[in-house]
């Protein structure tokens, strides 16, 4: 096996040796969580339960019914405190349920069965649905509306992401060290969910020892490891889907269309409790590292305990200055303003940068050098997406497929100006969704 990639993309510089070691300890007990009822790509969901009503762990505590959505469960036992307006890690304020915990919580132990050929797809389906399992590499897209494709759209391959090239993140490598047993099974799961007769998981060549870990759990067989170049942005679903298949998803389509359905190491894992535990989607694994954290670490974490506390449990801030708290790693996070915000379904990391190694706020003129044109992994022309999200010209902006960006910063690391151009980019994929937003209400 030979180290397959995609074209272009960027090498930046890694950091994985702050936690790359650590193994995952699970975080304290939080006293309250606040937990947002929008946590998916999707439609937002409604609360179950009212102000002042007491809760389990593992409860369902809103659901929608449209398709594309995933319910949400509670992380804690306790009662409701109240449902409100609250910061969310996606620069938002959405609408949340706070639950005070009573200081207990559930010993969740097997009661379903680990013998696939005694489940069938609909009751996988069904019960990953049920768990509000999500895409945990990010996106937070429902994982069941992914095994659910239209007909006509037959599924061949289901391709794990075990990438995680993020330049601090962790995670995923601990999660296949770790367990990788939960890993197979969980794709065998997801192939037999939707019929795919291949399963392969692709991985960077710079995490050896869960590349054997993941060996010796899959054993023979028709999964497959494949062992991809360290670079940036290779877990991104189009590119995972050109190197690791040789299969090009062709602009505005989805990999289902080439006959591939991505999902995370971490999402295979859920799929293992949510089936064998029955425990639903309350608690991930989150890597909080930087140079403005005291103790980096991998922590298995409850839904909606937040930021504040998940960095106490690690030292608190280093206390060097001035500092920048991203949901998620450098290249594709978001910039906190409050602490208070939760960790939710698709917080893969808190990432705690020193204002020191940050690019100054000022920028100078484009200079036509074209390093965001070579860097560009869809192959689009950044500097003039940048330029036209910035001037609100949504409509050159959409002629020059900015649809297709799929925001990994990469054009904003190489820009030699330090012109923001990820952060315009966002501006004006914002502006096109209010746009059509309004067209829509009229």
């Amino acid at each position: 096996m030979g180290h397959k990639t995609f074209d272009r993309g960027i090498h930046p510089a890694y950091y994985k040796e702050l936690t790359a070691a650590k193994k995952v300890e699970q975080a304290a007990l939080p006293k309250t969580v606040i937990i947002p009822l929008q946590q998916h790509a999707g439609a937002a969901c409604a609360p179950l339960v009212k102000k002042g009503d007491a809760v389990q762990e593992g409860q369902k505590i809103a659901d929608v019914q449209a398709f594309v959505s995933a319910p949400i469960h509670s992380s804690i036992n306790g009662k409701v405190k109240d449902i409100e307006l609250a910061s969310h890690p996606g620069g938002t304020r959405v609408m949340s349920i706070v639950i005070e915990g009573d200081g207990t919580t559930r010993e969740w132990k097997a009661e379903g069965s680990a013998d696939l050929n005694a489940i069938t797809p609909d009751m996988l389906r069904e019960i990953i649905r049920e768990a509000g399992i999500v895409g945990m590499g990010g996106a937070a897209f429902p994982t069941s509306v992914k095994l659910a494709p239209p007909k006509g759209k037959a599924i061949d391959t289901i391709l794990l992401n075990g990438c995680e090239c993020e330049p601090f993140l962790t995670a995923d490598h601990r999660i296949m060290l770790e367990e990788p047993e939960k890993v197979v099974w969980g794709l065998k799961a997801l192939m037999k969910a939707t019929g795919a007769a291949n399963g392969i998981i692709g991985i960077e060549e710079n995490k050896p020892d869960a590349i054997e870990a993941l060996k010796k759990a899959i054993g023979g067989g028709n999964i497959k490891l494949v062992i991809l170049e360290a670079k940036y942005p290779q877990g991104a679903e189009k590119m995972l889907i050109k190197a690791g298949l040789g299969r090009k998803v062709p602009p505005g389509k989805l990999p289902l269309d080439v006959g591939v359905v991505v999902n995370n190491v971490g999402t295979a894992a859920a799929i293992y409790d949510a089936v064998v535990y029955k425990k639903p989607l309350i608690e991930r694994i989150v890597t909080i590292s930087g140079n403005g954290v005291r103790e980096p670490r991998n922590l298995r974490v409850r839904i909606g305990t937040s930021f504040e506390e998940v960095l106490n449990q690690c030292g608190g801030l280093n206390g060097t200055g001035e500092t920048e708290v991203l949901n998620g790693g450098p290249m594709m996070g978001i910039a906190q303003s409050t602490l208070a915000v939760p960790v939710i379904k698709g917080t893969s990391g808190i990432t705690v940068i020193s204002a020191a190694s940050i690019k100054s706020n000022n920028y100078d003129p484009c200079i036509k050098c074209a390093s965001c044109v070579s860097a560009c992994p869809m192959g689009l022309m950044p500097y003039r997406l940048g330029d036209y999200g910035k001037a609100a010209m949504t409509a050159d902006f959409k002629a020059w497929d900015a649809l297709s960006c799929i925001e990994c910063g990469c054009c904003s690391y190489v820009c030699p100006a330090k012109r923001p151009l990820l952060q315009w980019i966002r501006l004006g994929k914002y502006r096109l969704r209010k746009e059509a937003q309004k067209a829509a209400a009229k």
